[in-house]
């Protein structure tokens, strides 16, 4: 199947929709990650700025930091306080949607808080693709995987599609597996690797969702799997209980989020030229 850029796969009309960015403070690789100043800017705020160039008719920031909330107010951004003791960002966002008092039928995409160059393209893409299958509670993006080194990179999250455009399951493995191509064994640098690679065209998750809020609160009331222990990837437990997640497909990878100092000073590099 072909891939498609955001802007192919949306359809023309846009469906009203939410942005929620989830934001807390306790990162341990870079302390005080969403506060980051990048040229003059926090970096949640970055995000937010980014968001509301999208269609969204709300953006929020979803934070148990006071810190964190003062900052987004300051610079015009709505900030909804959450308990400081949920497991992930997906359950703080369940807990912000009821405070927001969102109706069930609401599309919800979850920008996370340190990507402060997400294409509003891409948002606006996404809450398209989860409105065009209304049997689908969830949507996230993918895009065809660009290496074999990727391909078998765990840090790489690979998915499979059905027929539908839905995902089938999620991995860091490297999916598809070819039996006849990788019998012997698994190495990046050789011949019958690169064929694998061809044979398999992979598809790469971006880690980047909707959801309808009803959807949102149910999961927060799924009780966790071992597939998703495992593989240490959240999504899984949606399909471990039965539930439908669309995948929109785009030819590229949005820009990388900042999860480390080096990724800090590359974006500060390239904003502080004006280049974004």
């Amino acid at each position: 199947m072909s891939s498609r850029s955001p802007a192919q796969a949306a359809p023309a009309a846009t469906p009203s929709f939410v942005v929620l960015i989830p934001a807390r403070l306790a990162s341990t690789r870079l302390p005080d990650k969403p506060l980051a100043d990048i040229a003059g800017i926090p970096m949640v705020v970055r995000v937010a700025n980014q968001a509301r160039q999208s269609q969204a008719v709300r953006v929020a920031i979803a934070t148990d930091s006071p810190r964190i909330a003062d900052v987004a107010r300051a610079h015009g951004h709505e900030a909804i306080m959450t308990r400081a003791d949920h497991a992930s960002g997906t359950e703080r966002l369940a807990e912000a949607i009821t405070l927001m008092e969102l109706a069930e039928d609401t599309i919800v995409v979850n920008v996370q808080g340190d990507e402060p160059e997400i294409p509003p393209a891409l948002i606006d893409a996404l809450a398209s693709c989860l409105a065009s299958d209304p049997e689908c509670p969830m949507a996230t993006a993918v895009h065809p995987v660009q290496s074999v080194a990727d391909w078998l990179n765990p840090n790489v999250v690979k998915v499979v599609a059905d027929a539908e455009d839905r995902a089938l399951l999620f991995s860091r493995a490297p999916l598809p597996w070819s039996r006849s191509h990788l019998a012997w064994g698994l190495d990046a640098d050789t011949p019958q690797a690169r064929q694998a690679f061809e044979a398999a065209q992979p598809l790469r998750h971006i880690g980047m969702y909707a959801y309808r809020s009803r959807f949102l609160t149910r999961y927060a009331q799924l009780d966790p799997c071992a597939l998703e222990d495992i593989e240490a990837l959240e999504q899984l437990r949606v399909l471990h209980h039965g539930y439908r997640i669309k995948l929109l497909h785009t030819d590229d990878a949005p820009p990388a989020g900042v999860d480390t100092p080096a990724d800090l000073e590359r974006v500060r590099a390239r904003l502080g030229q004006g280049t974004h």
